[in-house]
C-alpha cells in the first residue's frame, strides 16, 4: 500500500524513525521520506541560502544550551543577541497590554531597542469591514476591529528585524504573519478559556474538553496513515 500524503501525526511513539536517522529504511508507509522524498531534497536545498543556515544554526544552538533551561522568553533574547538584531517589534492583543509592557522592557534591559504595536491600532469600527452590530463581542456600542496587517506593516516601517506575536486572535495572527516582512515568533498563542494554553485542549480531549471531537471521531487511536491507496 502506498500514500498520497505524509501523516507524521500518525507515527508510533514506537518508531519514529528519523530521530535514529532511519526514515527512508523503518519509516512507516506515510513518512515523508517515503511518500514524498522529492520535496525533502528540495527543501533541503534552501539551506544554501546564507541567512537561512544561519537562522537554522543559530536556532540549533539554542536548543541545545536551553534546552529545558531557558524560559522561551529567554531563548528569543538569546536567539536575538546571537543572530546580530538590534530592533524588535512586539505585535500584542491589546488585552495583552501588561504583558506586552513587562516584555518590551525585558528585552530593553539586554540593549534592544523595540517597537510595539497593539491590535487596535488605527481604532477602525468594525463596521468599516462589513460586520453587523449583532456580530460584535458587544453589540450596541463602538467596537474597534483588530488590526494585524497594520500592525505588520507599522513593525515593518519602523524597522523591525524580527517581531514577537503576543496573543493576537486566531486568523488575525494568520494575517500579521502573512504581512511581516521580518523573521516571526510567538510568545503567546490565544487562547481564553485555557488561559493561554491551548495544548490543554489535546491533553484532555478524551476527558475534560471532549468536546472539541467532531461527529466522525475514531473509535481508537488511529493506526494508518490517511489517503492511502492500492498500488
Amino acid at each position: 500500500m502506498t500514500y498520497e500524503d505524509p501523516t507524521c501525526a500518525l507515527c508510533p511513539s514506537t518508531v519514529q524513525a528519523c530521530k535514529q536517522g532511519e526514515a527512508e529504511a523503518r519509516g512507516p508507509g506515510f513518512c515523508p521520506s517515503k511518500v514524498d522524498p522529492a520535496t525533502i531534497l528540495d527543501g533541503w536545498s534552501f539551506y544554501d541560502d546564507a541567512e537561512t543556515l544561519k537562522i537554522a544554526q543559530v536556532s540549533a544552538r539554542v536548543e541545545a544550551e536551553g534546552y529545558c533551561k531557558w524560559t522561551r522568553v529567554e531563548e528569543i533574547v538569546e536567539f536575538s543577541k546571537r543572530m546580530g538584531f538590534k530592533k524588535l517589534g512586539i505585535a500584542n492583543c491589546i488585552g495583552l497590554i501588561e504583558q506586552a509592557n513587562v516584555l518590551s522592557r525585558i528585552l530593553e534591559s539586554h540593549g534592544f531597542d523595540v517597537v510595539s504595536v497593539s491590535c487596535k491600532a488605527g481604532n477602525i469600527p468594525k463596521e468599516d469591514i462589513g460586520l453587523k452590530d449583532g456580530e460584535k463581542i458587544k453589540p450596541g456600542g463602538f467596537e474597534p476591529m483588530c488590526n494585524p496587517v497594520t500592525q505588520a506593516e507599522m513593525l515593518n516601517r519602523h524597522g523591525s528585524e524580527f517581531n514577537i506575536v503576543l496573543g493576537l486572535c486566531l486568523g488575525h495572527d494568520s494575517l500579521f504573519f502573512k504581512y511581516a516582512n521580518g523573521l516571526s515568533t510567538v510568545l503567546v498563542a490565544k487562547d481564553r478559556v485555557l488561559g493561554h494554553n491551548p495544548i490543554a485542549a489535546l491533553q484532555l480531549a478524551d476527558t475534560y474538553y471532549s468536546r472539541v471531537w467532531g461527529p466522525n471521531k475514531p473509535d481508537a487511536k488511529a493506526k494508518k496513515g490517511g489517503k492511502a491507496k492500492k498500488k
